[in-house]
C-alpha cells in the first residue's frame, strides 16, 4: 500500500524528529518536508536513510536552507539510492557547489527522472556542469532550473547538451536572464534535438531577435509542443516572425505569449497564422495591447480555424465592438471551448453581444469576463443566455457590479440552467470598487450559498456557485 507524509511548513524539525522520519522512511513512497529549515544536518540525516531505502519514490525538501554541503550528501545517496523518481529542492541556496555534486550523481543514477532546483543561484558555473552530466544521463526527463541567473553562457552549456541529450522532455529556463543571446543557443539546439516537448522561456528578456532565432528553429523542429515565452520584450517584429513560423510548424500545441507588448499589429500577424496553422491548440496573448481592430482579425481567423480550443485575451484593450466580433465568431467556430476576456472593458453591451453567442454556440464550456464592467443589464442578458445554452459549465464574473438585481437575473436562470458546475460571482456596492482596502476589513454579506441555489435548481446539476451579494458598510 503506498504511504505518504507531509510535513509541509510545520515547526522546525529537530534532530531527534528526523531519526523518527528515517525510520518512517523505510515504508513511505511519498515525502514532503518544504518549509521546515532542515539545514546540511537534516539533510544528511535524509540521505543516510535514502542510501538503504527502497520504497521512497518523491522527495520534497523546498525551502529548506540545506546549502551545497546538504545538497553533496543528498547527491551521495542518489549514488546507492535505486527508487527515487523526483526530487524537489527549491530555494536551498545550494549554489554553483551544490549543482556541481548534484550533476555529478546525475552521471551515475539510473532512477531519478524529475528534478527541480529553481531558486538555487547556481549561475552559468553550475549550469555546466548540470549540462556535462545531461551528456552523459539517460532518465532524467524533467529538468527545472526557474531563476537561477544561468545568463547566457549558462544557456550556451545547456544548449550544447541538448543536442547530445536524447531523454529530456521538459526543461525549465524562466527567469535566467538568457538574453537573445541564450535564445540563439537554444534555437540552435532545438534544430537537432528530436526529444524535447516542453521549454520554458518566460521572463529572459529576450526580444524581438530572440524571438526571430526561435520561430527560425520552429520551421525545423519537430517535436517541441510546448513553448513558453512570458514577459520577453519581443514586440511587433517578435509576434511576426514567430507568426510565420506557426505557418510552417506542425508540432508546437501550447503557446505563451503574455506581456509581450505585440500591440494590434503582431496580433494581426498571429491572426493571419491562425487561419493556416492546424495544430496550435492554446494560445496566450494576456495583457499585450490588444485592442478592438485586432480582437476582429482574431475573430476572422476563429472563423476558419479548427483546431484552437483556448484562447485567452485577458488584461487587454478590447470594449464592446471587439467583444461583438469575437461572439460573431463563436456562432461559427466549433473548436473552441475556453475564452478569457478578463480584465477588459466589454460593458454591459459587450456582455449582450457573447450572450447572443453563447445561445448559438455549442462547444464553449469556459468564459472568464471578470473586471469588464459588465453592470447589472450584461448580467441579465447572460443570464437570459443560461436559460437556453446546453454547453457552458465554467463562468466567472467576478468582480462586474452586477448588484443585487443582476444576481437575482443569474439566479432565476440557475433554475433553469442543466449544465453549468461553477459560476464565480463578487457583486459590489458603488463604493467597493474604487475602495480595495474595504474587501479585505470588511466582511461580505452572503445572501444565497451552496446549498440555496442546489435547492433551487430544480434537477440539483450545480455543484459548486460562489455569490456575494453586497459588502456591508
Amino acid at each position: 500500500m503506498k504511504r505518504a507524509l507531509f510535513l509541509y511548513k510545520t515547526t522546525t524539525i529537530l534532530e531527534g524528529k528526523l531519526y523518527k522520519i528515517q525510520l518512517l522512511i523505510k515504508t513511505l513512497t511519498t515525502l514532503d518536508l518544504g518549509y521546515n529549515q532542515i539545514g546540511a544536518l537534516g539533510a544528511q540525516h535524509l540521505a543516510d536513510a535514502l542510501q538503504h531505502n527502497t520504497t521512497l519514490t518523491t522527495l520534497d525538501l523546498y525551502n529548506n536552507e540545506i546549502g551545497d554541503i546538504g545538497a553533496q550528501h543528498l547527491a551521495d545517496a542518489l549514488q546507492h539510492n535505486t527508487t527515487l523518481t523526483t526530487l524537489d529542492l527549491r530555494y536551498n541556496q545550494i549554489g554553483d557547489l551544490g549543482a556541481q555534486h548534484l550533476a555529478d550523481a546525475l552521471q551515475h543514477i539510473t532512477t531519478l527522472t524529475t528534478l527541480d532546483l529553481g531558486y538555487n543561484q547556481i549561475g552559468p558555473l553550475g549550469a555546466q556542469h548540470l549540462a556535462d552530466a545531461l551528456q552523459h544521463n539517460t532518465r532524467l526527463i524533467t529538468l527545472d532550473l526557474y531563476n537561477n541567473e544561468i545568463g547566457p553562457l549558462g544557456a550556451q552549456h545547456l544548449a550544447d547538451a541538448l543536442q547530445h541529450n536524447t531523454t529530456l522532455i521538459t526543461l525549465g529556463l524562466g527567469y535566467n536572464q538568457i538574453g537573445s543571446l541564450g535564445a540563439q543557443h537554444l534555437a540552435d539546439a532545438l534544430q537537432h534535438n528530436t526529444t524535447l516537448t516542453t521549454l520554458g522561456l518566460e521572463y529572459n528578456q529576450i526580444g524581438p531577435l530572440g524571438a526571430q532565432h526561435l520561430a527560425d528553429a520552429l520551421q525545423h523542429n519537430t517535436t517541441l509542443t510546448t513553448l513558453n515565452l512570458e514577459f520577453n520584450g519581443m514586440g511587433t517584429l517578435g509576434a511576426q516572425h514567430l507568426a510565420d513560423a506557426l505557418q510552417h510548424n506542425t508540432t508546437l500545441t501550447t503557446l505563451d505569449l503574455r506581456d509581450n507588448q505585440i500591440g494590434d499589429i503582431g496580433a494581426q500577424h498571429l491572426a493571419d497564422a491562425l487561419q493556416h496553422n492546424t495544430t496550435l491548440t492554446i494560445l496566450n496573448l494576456e495583457g499585450n495591447q490588444i485592442g478592438d481592430l485586432e480582437a476582429q482579425h482574431l475573430a476572422d481567423a476563429l472563423q476558419h480555424n479548427t483546431t484552437l480550443t483556448t484562447l485567452d485575451l485577458g488584461y487587454n484593450q478590447i470594449g464592446a465592438l471587439g467583444a461583438q466580433h469575437l461572439a460573431d465568431a463563436l456562432q461559427h467556430n466549433t473548436t473552441l471551448t475556453t475564452l478569457g476576456l478578463g480584465y477588459n472593458q466589454i460593458g454591459p453591451l459587450g456582455a449582450q453581444h457573447l450572450a447572443y453567442a453563447l445561445q448559438h454556440n455549442r462547444t464553449l464550456t469556459t468564459v472568464n469576463l471578470e473586471f469588464n464592467g459588465i453592470g447589472a443589464l450584461g448580467a441579465q442578458h447572460l443570464a437570459d443566455a443560461l436559460q437556453h445554452n446546453t454547453t457552458l459549465t465554467t463562468l466567472n464574473l467576478y468582480n462586474n457590479e452586477i448588484g443585487d438585481i443582476g444576481a437575482q437575473h443569474l439566479a432565476d436562470a440557475l433554475q433553469h440552467n442543466t449544465t453549468l458546475t461553477t459560476l464565480a460571482t463578487i457583486l459590489s456596492n458603488e463604493n467597493e470598487s474604487n475602495n480595495e482596502s474595504s474587501r479585505s476589513t470588511i466582511p461580505p454579506t452572503v445572501e444565497q450559498d451552496e446549498e440555496e441555489v442546489e435547492e433551487n435548481n430544480e434537477r440539483g446539476f450545480i455543484s459548486y456557485v460562489t455569490i456575494i451579494f453586497s459588502f456591508e458598510t
